[in-house]
């Protein structure tokens, strides 16, 4: 029963999470329905396939692949690799409709209490999978991004690249982050079906550690960098993503399925919580009942005479 609760509560959220050896998922469609015979059952959505994130411990991050930076500029990955310091990469476009910019909240809010300096100890390094996005989108999402972190002087730790096809390609294999083009609203491929990961890179340009999802820990990006700068390599973390499309092309319908960990912990957490509660006051309530009955009664009679 309690299952089944879960299940109808990551239902209402419309989530799909999945995670390595199985999968919990939904879709909800704007159009209330959906095709039979697809994307049913206890299985991804067909779009969501190829989108996965394989983690590719210790793989060498392309340097030489070739990018403009958010001042126009042309830059080289290694550029921001300079055998000191290491990197936090992430992979996303910056004209997400959601996922996207909760991954960079969610980075920026772990950030804060990180007492790490962007630009002196360590890098951020942001890279756009549209190579159809511009450098001056990207400088508007670095300065919203900045602005929102509050400390205007760590600018040149922030780094918001854009690409052609070759570049992204090379990075996203080395790092295993597998994407899929599909329509927006309008019908035009502009959108990207996608999982929401972060990457830590070794001062020489070498994955370290992932994580995965909308919401990261301060302390394990504090140790990850630690870790990082000192070129040592991360272990796998389990294969929880988070997934962001908005359109199946299998059933030619718009569609959501956002997954947020940081929900579907809160569900557990608070069934938890209040079965916990539950018992301690059930408990509470059979022991006060106990002790009532084994309290000795007056003797009335001797109380008489």
């Amino acid at each position: 029963m309690a299952a089944k609760a879960m299940l109808g509560a990551a239902l209402a959220l419309g989530c799909v999470v999945s995670v390595a050896g199985g999968s919990l998922s939904a879709q909800v469609s704007s159009y209330g329905d959906k095709q039979e015979g697809q994307n049913v059952g206890d299985q991804l959505p067909n779009v969501l396939q190829k989108v996965q994130v394989t983690q590719h411990l210790n793989a060498q991050l392309p340097l030489d692949a070739k990018f403009v930076d958010d001042t126009g500029q042309p830059v080289v990955l290694g550029k921001y690799f300079d055998g000191k310091h290491p990197a936090i990469l992430t992979t996303i476009y910056y004209n997400c409709p959601m996922l996207c910019s909760e991954e960079l909240d969610g980075l920026v809010s772990s950030l804060l209490m990180v007492h790490l300096v962007p630009g002196k100890d360590f890098q951020i390094v942001v890279i756009s999978i549209d190579p159809s996005e511009t450098p001056e989108l990207a400088a508007r999402k670095k300065a919203f991004y900045l602005k929102r972190y509050g400390h205007p002087e760590t600018a040149d730790g922030w780094h918001f690249l854009t690409g052609q096809r070759p570049a992204i390609d090379a990075v996203t294999n080395a790092v295993g982050y597998g994407y899929v083009r599909v329509p927006g609203p309008d019908g035009r491929l502009t959108q990207f079906a996608h999982a929401s990961a972060i990457e830590l890179a070794t001062p020489a340009g070498r994955v370290a550690q992932y994580y995965l999802g909308v919401e990261y820990s301060p302390r394990d990006i504090l140790l990850g960098l630690i870790d990082a700068s000192g070129n040592k390599i991360g272990s796998p973390v389990a294969n929880i993503l988070t997934y962001c499309y908005h359109y199946d092309p299998q059933t030619n319908k718009h569609s959501l399925a956002v997954v947020r960990v940081v929900q579907l912990g809160g569900i557990v957490t608070v069934a938890s919580l209040g079965s916990f509660m539950f018992l301690m006051f059930r408990r509470d309530i059979q022991l006060a009942r106990e002790a009532d009955q084994e309290q000795p009664q007056p003797d009335n009679n001797r109380r008489n005479g």
